[in-house]
């Protein structure tokens, strides 16, 4: 049971698949994805709105276990209201995608929504939505995950539904063909053919990166996606869509122990897969700032986005980012935001944050951006800009950050996970113990979160940002307007 006191980017929605892919396709966070959902009244009830004092800590009642084939099963029982939501995450993301398939991850994604031998094309989601209930998909860095949230007395159906998708999915040249078709439409609508369609959440990687699987686009490349053979989409469900590279999460109004049967069942006959290995993500320490401009005939004002690689996720500095990140970038209360919105006028539709456009700072496990990015007034030069950013930036790297605002970092960073762990469906705390049991096999560690972050010192917070925010380590991305000349690469 959440017991706080307080305290996505998703790509293949069945149903309002137009809608979700237009707010999430560009990197919508949960918040966004939980807006958007037409979320029925059982759920919306599921999740009530809990107060939180500062100080309190998050304790997650859980349940960790792994099948002998290797699957990974968090169990997490929270019974305030009749709903259960199931999601299956599988440790396969865009950047782990075969070098000449560019693409693809998001490709097989769509594909596993193409019924399975049991369960044919419209199955699941007419069980999902005759019961009132909910589901999507979604292709992310480092996983790619499905999840139903239904009222409870649905919870069996949707075990088994999920577990003969992950043993018996249908792939074969109709549905393949019929994806790649709709995959690419998403490429020419959301992309192509859309203001700043990839700024800054594949521009920005891209001039930040140096290691292909980090930097490639992610998206894919219309000839590569189009070129994907059937034998192609088997091979990769093979290779990652096995049990030895999943993680079940169950959440909601459950038995332990008849959920735990019902799992055993379903799932524990699914053949391991091979072993997963996934290539070399690291990148090289940034010594010197790089740019890249590009014009978008479509966009409307310039655009300007900056991104600072990331300590290495779980150590005391990535936490003192974390923190960094609300002192910066989150809230109106934030140093850019009051420099650049309130102050100077200079930037609308200011947003950012750690992972920014595709999660949260704690789903994901390779390299990373700390970025932020807003629209601009034409007549402030991109020199103008980037002098109202250092001042900001510069601050806090030279002189220590006050108790109060520090204080005031933590206290809003854990509103932030309350609001995360409580949200609708319970759909963020799901992805909080997906991903720490797939990337640190670990899901208790959500309950040591707060603790973790407490433990920063306005010292820690200064030497990693003399580290992480200097100029040398950022990477900066602009959208020039209509036929307008973009500004030479510094």
């Amino acid at each position: 049971m959440v017991q706080t006191k307080g305290t996505s980017r998703t790509l293949a929605l069945p149903t309002n698949a137009n809608r979700m892919r237009a707010i999430t396709a560009k990197g919508g966070t949960m918040r966004h994805l939980l807006r958007a959902l037409p979320i029925a009244a059982s759920l919306v009830a599921a999740s009530p709105a809990i107060a939180a004092p500062p100080g309190d800590t998050i304790a997650v009642d859980m349940q960790y276990y792994t099948l002998p084939n290797g699957l990974k099963v968090v169990l997490s029982r929270e019974p305030s209201a009749p709903v259960v939501t199931v999601s299956v995450y599988y440790g396969i993301g865009f950047r782990v995608e075969p070098r000449d398939k560019t693409g693809f991850a998001h490709l097989f994604e769509h594909l596993m929504f193409q019924g399975s031998a049991n369960a044919p094309k419209g199955t699941l989601i007419g069980t999902v939505t005759n019961s009132g209930g909910v589901l999507n998909g979604s292709t992310r860095f480092d996983f790619t995950n499905y999840f139903e949230a239904v009222p409870s007395s649905a919870m069996a159906r949707m075990l088994w539904l999920d577990a003969d998708r992950m043993a018996r999915p249908v792939i074969n040249d109709e549905v393949l063909k019929n994806q790649q078709g709709v995959v690419g439409n998403e490429v020419k609508v959301n992309v192509l053919n859309h203001p700043y369609g990839s700024w800054p959440w594949i521009d920005l990687p891209m001039v930040a990166n140096t290691n292909w699987y980090n930097s490639h686009n992610f998206y894919g490349d219309l000839k590569q996606i189009e070129a994907a053979t059937t034998s192609d989409a088997q091979a990769f469900q093979k290779a990652f869509y096995v049990p030895n590279n999943a993680v079940l999460v169950v959440v909601g109004d459950i038995d332990y122990a008849r959920t735990r049967a019902l799992i055993d069942s379903y799932f524990g006959p699914i053949a391991r897969g091979p072993e997963v290995v996934l290539p070399d993500l690291a990148e090289p320490r940034q010594t010197a700032e790089r740019f890249k401009s590009r014009i978008d005939p479509l966009a409307t004002k310039p655009g300007w986005a900056a991104g600072y690689h990331m300590p290495e996720r779980g150590t005391p500095e990535w936490y003192a980012m974390g923190l960094i990140d609300q002192i910066l970038v989150q809230g109106q209360d934030s140093r850019l935001y009051q420099a650049l919105v309130q102050r100077s006028g200079v930037a609308s539709q200011f947003r950012g944050g750690i992972n920014a456009d595709l999660g949260t700072m704690f789903n994901y496990r390779g390299p990373m951006l700390f970025s932020f990015s807003f629209m601009h007034d034409p007549a402030v030069s991109d020199e103008q800009i980037g002098q109202l950013v250092d001042g900001v930036i510069e601050t806090l790297r030279t002189k220590p950050v006050s108790a109060d605002e520090l204080a005031r970092a933590r206290t809003k960073l854990r509103s932030s996970l309350y609001d995360t762990i409580d949200s609708i469906g319970h759909l963020g705390l799901v992805d909080l113990l997906a991903s720490y049991a797939l990337f640190d096999n670990d899901p208790g560690k959500v309950n040591h979160l707060t603790t973790a972050f407490d433990q920063v010192t306005p010292e820690l917070v200064m030497k990693t940002a003399q580290e992480y925010l200097r100029p040398t380590n950022r990477s900066i991305a602009t959208i020039v307007p209509g036929a307008a000349k973009p500004a030479e690469a510094k």
